[in-house]
């Protein structure tokens, strides 16, 4: 496969996004006015979707076989229930479910497949409209009554958990149609950059003159959960924006030679988010935990600049790995596993 540099640089940023998001919410801090909250406000639901968004555009990209998307969603749902046990929030159980979805749209076309992307919107919205969304949370604790019976496992991963895939499984099906573009011709970014910029200005507009209906204004938000169309439009237009812009401005970074080291250990670390999404939660969160630090006693902005050196160091990590493997640890356990190679 043909990689373009600027979606492994999206996938890294992505991936610092989710870091200094969860490990706030790990450390039970509160939302503040410094700059370091700011950030982190603002990338609550916006890092996750892009990083759906991005596994998206892989799969386009990729074009795996379905039985081989298979075997990756069987392993990621078992390394996320897994995760489940220590992590709460975990994502990977829910991209297990989202590349089922992908397997059903990967050889369709490209209309079949912003059909897709608006019948998920439009369908969790529904069930928002008619569903009971607090039904097994506790929002004082963030924690899920009865997520490990059958029937609050279905609630939780198809309707009201963290990323249900009514709606969010719309973020894959639009990664997969992105991903069919020309990514590397700078029409198409810039495309993607304006058209991106557009649509999130106008979903964020029309959400702040619709949220104080009193019958259906928070579903008009575009803060996460729930998560409606406008958080939808508003999260996945952003994405699309962040993409066409990073896209563009890799080849200009990547001329300049110091710039160009820090963007190569960007790139290794956006091919191994898998290994660094879980290492975040068990080692990061683990470290954090064992020295005291998540008992509620940080600043936002020092836990902000906890997350900044801990993405740090995840990409120096990946620079030296690659000297010596081609894979991250766990995406070489996951071909192993799936494909028998190494």
């Amino acid at each position: 496969m043909n990689r373009l540099n600027g979606v492994d640089i999206t996938r890294y940023l992505a991936f610092v996004g989710m870091v200094l998001v969860n490990f706030r919410l790990a450390a039970e801090v509160a939302s503040g006015a410094d700059v370091g909250s700011l950030i982190t406000n603002n990338l609550e639901g916006r890092a996750a979707a892009l990083f759906v968004i991005l596994a998206g555009v892989g799969a386009s990209l990729g074009k795996p076989a379905w039985h081989l998307n298979l075997r990756r969603a069987i392993f990621l749902f078992v390394i996320g229930m897994l995760n489940m046990l220590i992590f709460d929030a975990d994502i990977l159980h829910f991209y297990a479910l989202y590349f089922i979805v992908a397997m059903a749209f990967i050889s369709r076309s490209n209309n079949w497949l912003l059909l897709g992307t608006a019948g998920f919107i439009l369908m969790g919205f529904g069930a928002q409209l008619v569903l009971d969304f607090d039904q097994g949370w506790n929002w004082n604790t963030l924690s899920y009554a009865d997520f490990w019976s059958i029937e609050g496992f279905l609630r939780h991963s198809l309707f009201n958990g963290w990323h249900p895939v009514f709606p969010w499984a719309a973020f894959i099906l639009w990664g997969m149609w992105l991903g069919r573009l020309k990514l590397s011709r700078r029409t198409v970014q810039i495309g993607l950059v304006l058209g991106g910029a557009l649509v999130a200005v106008a979903a964020q507009s029309a959400s702040a003159a619709l949220i104080s209906d009193p019958e259906i204004g928070a579903l008009m938000s575009t803060e996460p959960a729930p998560a409606g169309p406008l958080y939808m439009l508003a999260s996945g237009a952003t994405a699309t924006a962040v993409l066409g812009t990073v896209l563009l401005v890799t080849p200009l970074l990547l001329t300049l030679p110091l710039i160009r080291r820090i963007c190569d250990a960007m790139i290794v670390a956006g091919r191994q988010t898998l290994t660094h999404y879980v290492a975040h939660i068990v080692i990061g969160m683990g470290t954090l935990e064992a020295i005291g630090l998540l008992d509620g006693s940080l600043r936002p902005m020092q836990i902000f600049l906890i997350s900044i050196a801990y993405c740090t160091i995840a990409a120096l990590f990946s620079w030296l790995w690659s000297h010596k493997f081609r894979r991250g640890p766990l995406e070489a356990a996951m071909r192993l596993i799936t494909e028998g190679k190494t």
